[in-house]
């Protein structure tokens, strides 16, 4: 079987415990900022929680500042691998199991961008934060709507996939819209009023249904894998908390849609928008957390197969973080408290992911194992 083959069953950035393997820029992929997208989602997803703390608030700011210290250095470290190994960039590209970290860079941007006017406005003022948020909202979604495009038309056209290989990870650029149909209601009421408003309203829900269609299209993809050729292998396990991504992120996207309605539409349409939020976020909250369960047994299952550390760990960050905000939405909406306690426990769960993947990444890289270059783990599950 050719390496090209092997890809889909690849999980970059695997850990093997061997020091001096040669880590380097060149190795530097883009899964790397799902490190930055699962810091940043602590802070935005504690901002909308129902708890009223100073000190919380404090956290937050600390780590918003700590993402986008990690998105700079991050950035920098990626233009240098572009610049010096081009040839490798480009082979990412091509390699079906790297290509769709592309939307973790969309994701990236967006993340720090909405923390940034969530909670980074009490260290930059209100005005810079929202132009911050603006610029790297902007680039965000072009990023998105880009590789949300361009990753599938590779898979068709370039990429080499063997029969049953599909992962979550092929969810990744098609949920990098929704996120910013989430993020973007943020910024309407800081529009003109008038068609302006109308225009952000309207395109965040259009990129809402461009990536909830997609997704809806690859998931069963994922599901047939999954039922005809059983678990992932254990590195590629925490890849199906990928799933969560795409349910709580359209969730907190409607309902953040429907507080921003009423600044750019009419009344009937906002009531509609309203209404919509709940009907279509209460049962995707429903179906999140049946999920949820299932993945925690695979990964379950998968720890007692010998499942050692790798950046995949992260796919336990982000997706969590988006149930999170999705969960306080609700609870906004429908005054359920019950709805505010779910989004506490899995903040909860969020904070303890993130501990945990970014303790061993740093220790990774402190030890000289990240950046690696990806290694084929076993096929069997």
């Amino acid at each position: 079987m050719t390496l090209l083959a092997q890809a889909p069953s690849r999980a970059p950035g695997a850990v093997h415990g061997t020091r001096g393997a040669g880590p380097s820029v060149r190795h530097l992929g883009p899964n790397w900022y799902a490190a930055v997208m699962g810091t940043a989602i602590v802070a935005n997803a504690g901002a909308v929680l129902p708890l009223d703390a100073p000190e919380l608030r404090g956290a937050y700011v600390l780590v918003w500042a700590l993402s986008a210290l990690m998105l700079v250095t991050l950035l920098a470290a990626r233009t240098v691998h572009w610049v010096r190994h081009g040839d490798q960039a480009r082979r990412q590209l091509l390699d079906p199991a790297v290509a769709p970290f592309y939307g973790c860079l969309s994701m990236a941007l967006l993340a720090v961008g909405a923390g940034t006017l969530a909670v980074g406005r009490d260290v930059l003022g209100a005005q810079t934060a929202l132009a911050a948020d603006t610029v790297l909202w902007i680039l965000g979604t072009l990023v998105g709507v880009t590789a949300a495009a361009a990753i599938p038309y590779l898979m068709v056209t370039r990429h080499r996939i063997e029969p049953g290989s599909a992962t979550p990870v092929w969810i990744l650029p098609l949920v990098a819209p929704m996120v910013s149909a989430a993020t973007g209601p943020a910024l309407v009421a800081h529009l003109p009023a008038g068609q302006e408003r109308v225009a952000m309203l309207l395109a965040c829900y259009a990129m809402f249904g461009m990536s909830l269609l997609a997704t809806l299209l690859v998931l069963p993809l994922v599901l047939a894998r999954l039922f005809h050729h059983g678990p992932l292998p254990p590195a590629l396990t925490p890849t199906l908390f990928l799933v969560l991504g795409p349910l709580g992120q359209s969730t907190t996207a409607v309902n953040n849609l429907a507080d921003a309605a009423p600044a750019a539409v009419g009344a009937p349409a906002a009531h509609a928008m309203s209404a919509f939020a709940l009907l279509y976020g209460v049962p995707v909250m429903g179906f999140a957390l049946l999920w949820l369960a299932i993945a925690t047994a695979m990964v379950v299952r998968a720890f007692r197969n010998g499942m050692g550390f790798a950046m995949t760990w992260w796919g336990f960050t982000f997706p969590v973080g988006t149930c999170v905000t999705g969960a306080a939405a609700l609870a906004r909406h429908t005054g359920l408290a019950a709805f505010g306690w779910l989004a506490v426990a899995l903040f909860a769960v969020l904070v303890t992911a993130v501990a945990v993947a970014g303790t061993r990444t740093g220790l990774g890289l402190a030890r000289g194992q990240l950046p690696a270059p990806p290694t084929p783990p076993s096929t069997t599950g």
